[in-house]
């Protein structure tokens, strides 16, 4: 029978999200599980999958459309419902077709503090409406900026002239690279910009407040000898197709410890402790909006090279917008590397509910004492930053030294 599809929770704590494309036209049929639309949230673009077979009668909001958890987006048929099914499911719930609503991110300059800009959802018209004021998704607005185009200069086709997605790709693939003239600003002494908060900003910022403030973390470090695992590295990359990386060997060598003390694959919940089989761990990605943790599922179960593939595929599909929702949900334990930045060592915030996260630091000559004489050696620090309430520190512990057991006999790996 006709129902109203309303718009899911589809990340934890969202309370609205974006039509950014539907794939299923007014009047097709869809079956269970097939994807319906395109959501842009504050961290992915995420697929809707259909919860039964039925026929899409009716939008109730259109692409670009900022929409409320829980709001109507969608009128759902069955077969020989139409039109009159469609009409009283309208009138019963009090629906009214939801438009693109425009989106702005104003920037402002000045020496005096100023109220933060606010956004007040309007009717979408068409851009050439409105002289500056710019209608384009988030997602396509991002595109623009990383390929050099000035959106102004991009006809939209969306609903009343929004700039999708499609037509910034129409863009790059025409080859218009015009970039908006820098517009020559005297800054007096003592200014400074406002920059808005973007939505992923406000949710990094949320996460890790309720993380910092309500997660008893405690913390473990080790000094861990890398020449044997840089080294296997090193000889492996000669002889594999694709070069793996130094974040990859962590990986695996956390799943493997994860071998050796299972107790520690854990996160709390309210009703109990929650111990994992398999090993899924969240590697933190850093992209123009802000940090994301895509999901590496059943690492257990790889070889080094499907690992590789795997992180690789992940890593460039998260700094590109284009995640699953079930490739950012999940997972027990976190990985951050900021190595590559030369950082010595740092401690990192729990990423909830995962129980642990591991922070690399860079690996470093330095002088170490073995077999009584002083060395001198590649030391890379690990960190790792524990809930309490699920791991006690006994246990973090052996898990650490089964972790630098690992790391620095990488042997382990050819069996």
């Amino acid at each position: 029978m006709a129902s109203i599809m309303r718009m899911p929770e589809v990340l934890a704590n969202a309370t609205e999200a974006v039509i950014a494309k539907w794939l299923i036209k007014e009047g097709e049929s869809f079956t269970i599980g097939q994807a319906m639309a395109e959501v842009e949230t504050e961290k992915a673009l995420v697929e809707v999958p259909a919860e039964t077979a039925g026929i899409l009668g009716k939008y109730l909001a259109q692409n670009g459309a900022f929409v409320q958890v829980g709001a109507p987006i969608a009128i759902l048929l069955a077969a020989g419902e139409g039109q009159t099914e469609i009409d009283a499911l309208m009138v019963e719930a009090g629906v009214v077709t939801v438009a693109a609503a425009p989106v702005t991110t104003p920037v402002v300059e000045t020496s005096a503090p100023v109220a933060a800009p606010v956004a007040v959802a309007t009717p979408a018209s068409k851009n050439t409406d409105h002289g500056d004021r710019l209608f384009i998704s988030p997602l396509s607005r991002r595109l623009a900026k990383e390929n050099g185009l000035d959106a102004h200069s991009i006809q939209g086709t969306g609903p009343d002239g929004r700039i999708v997605r499609r037509d910034v790709e129409a863009a790059i693939a025409g080859g218009k690279t015009t970039v908006a003239k820098a517009v020559p600003v005297v800054i007096p002494a003592g200014s400074f910009t406002d920059i808005p908060h973007s939505g992923m900003r406000k949710a990094i910022a949320r996460r890790l407040t309720e993380s910092k403030t309500t997660v008893p973390h405690f913390y473990l470090s080790a000094p861990v000898l890398a020449d044997d695992m840089l080294n296997f590295r090193a000889k492996y990359n000669e002889w594999a197709p694709k070069k793996v990386s130094v974040t990859d060997l962590i990986l695996k060598t956390v799943a493997a410890s994860f071998a050796d003390v299972p107790q520690a694959n854990v996160i709390w919940t309210d009703t109990a402790l929650r111990q994992f089989s398999d090993v899924d761990i969240s590697i933190a990605v850093a992209t123009d909006n802000g940090l994301i943790t895509p999901v590496v599922r059943g690492i257990n179960h790889m070889s080094l090279a499907q690992l590789n593939i795997s992180t690789g595929d992940l890593i460039d599909r998260a700094r590109n917008g284009r995640l699953k929702q079930n490739e950012i949900e999940g997972g027990s334990f976190s990985v951050t590397n900021l190595g590559m930045y030369g950082t010595d060592e740092f401690s990192a915030i729990l990423n909830p509910p995962q129980s642990a996260i591991l922070a690399v630091g860079a690996a470093k000559q330095k002088p170490v004492v073995i077999d009584g004489e002083i060395k001198i050696r590649s030391v890379i620090n690990f960190t790792v930053s524990v809930d309490h309430r699920a791991i006690d520190g006994a246990v973090a512990a052996q898990w650490l030294a089964a972790f630098v057991k690992r790391f620095e006999n990488p042997f382990w790996l050819a069996i």
